[in-house]
């Protein structure tokens, strides 16, 4: 699993940084990367963090000063080596499928032709 990458448009980098923008006050607040992506939200690298200007009339909060890319979680890398495991596992056979004997009966199904002529 990939870290998030940087909402900017055209960079590749790493997030370090989530940007949220608060309507009711008019201000922008970058803090330290979220947990999770959140719908409302902008993941920032470090350099559009430490850039980023407000539009006209609002405030910008740096909650912090120094966005350092946190590199891959615990999890991140304990789902790359379960992915590696099973990428490198022998297939499993597919299960069998049962097979109904033959009958000496027709089969009737639900299914039926009408003739057009009523």
């Amino acid at each position: 699993m990939a870290s998030r990458q940087c909402s900017k448009t055209g960079c590749t980098r790493s997030a370090a940084a989530t940007l949220t923008y608060v309507y009711a006050d008019s201000t922008v607040v970058v803090g330290q990367l979220s947990a999770s992506a959140e719908p409302h939200s902008y993941d920032l690298c470090a350099d559009h963090a430490s850039r980023f200007t407000a539009p006209r009339g609002w405030d910008v909060v740096h909650i912090q000063q120094d966005y350092v890319d946190p590199g891959p979680s615990p999890d991140d890398l304990d789902a790359l080596a379960r992915a590696v495991r099973e990428a490198g596992a022998p297939p499993r056979p597919a299960p069998a499928i049962p097979v109904a004997p033959p009958s000496s009966e027709p089969r009737r199904g639900h299914l039926r032709v009408v003739s057009s002529d009523i």
